[in-house]
């Protein structure tokens, strides 16, 4: 694991199947708050030309359609979102491995909208493969907080680095005074409790 810090130059973000009737499943974190989350990274990734790799799966069953604000934030990376049946670990789906090659980062930011299935087998996949990689903890969740808790503790013992969706743009951001913090600042605000 290298220490080099993560930034929008070395860095692809990855969110995986943060559908609809997957998130109504999570119970270790508010739906909201993950939603929030997620829309954060994927917006802040677009802010900074930062590679953005979306999955799905099953769409038309249970787990039901990705995010509909992601289409609006992300046009072009929602059309060509990898959508596959029934395959667990989004890293042993060739499009999607594919994908990630071609963003051609050795560094990920991956969040899944189940730490405990959708998150951890890419990760551990990542890992094997070489990749720097940061799971951002609070854009997903668990059925159960000790699922949670185990997942998390099995990418951390791999190798990942966990983090949450705000120390994560902080450290995108590099200095706030610059561009790039610019960008980001607005979406780390968004998600700042309100009074």
């Amino acid at each position: 694991m290298s220490l080099d810090p993560f930034t929008a130059d070395n860095t692809a973000m990855l969110l995986i199947d943060h559908q609809v009737g997957t998130m109504s499943w999570v119970r270790s974190i508010p739906f909201q708050q993950m939603k929030a989350n997620a829309l954060a990274l994927a917006k802040t990734a677009k802010a900074v030309d930062m590679p953005l790799v979306l999955s799905s799966s099953m769409e038309q069953y249970a787990q039901g359609p990705l995010l509909v604000e992601l289409a609006s934030i992300a046009p072009k990376e929602f059309e060509a979102r990898i959508q596959r049946l029934g395959v667990v670990n989004v890293m042993d789906d060739e499009n999607f491995a594919g994908a990630v090659r071609e963003a051609g980062r050795k560094k990920l930011i991956i969040a899944g909208v189940t730490n405990d299935i959708c998150t951890v087998y890419p990760t551990l996949t990542a890992l094997l493969l070489g990749y720097d990689v940061q799971v951002v903890a609070d854009a997903g969740g668990s059925p159960t907080k000790m699922a949670d808790d185990i997942a998390l503790r099995r990418m951390e013992n791999a190798g990942a680095t966990i983090t949450s969706t705000v120390q994560l743009l902080a450290e995108l951001a590099e200095n706030w005074t610059s561009e790039r913090g610019a960008k980001i600042i607005p979406h780390v605000m968004g998600l700042m409790p309100q009074q």
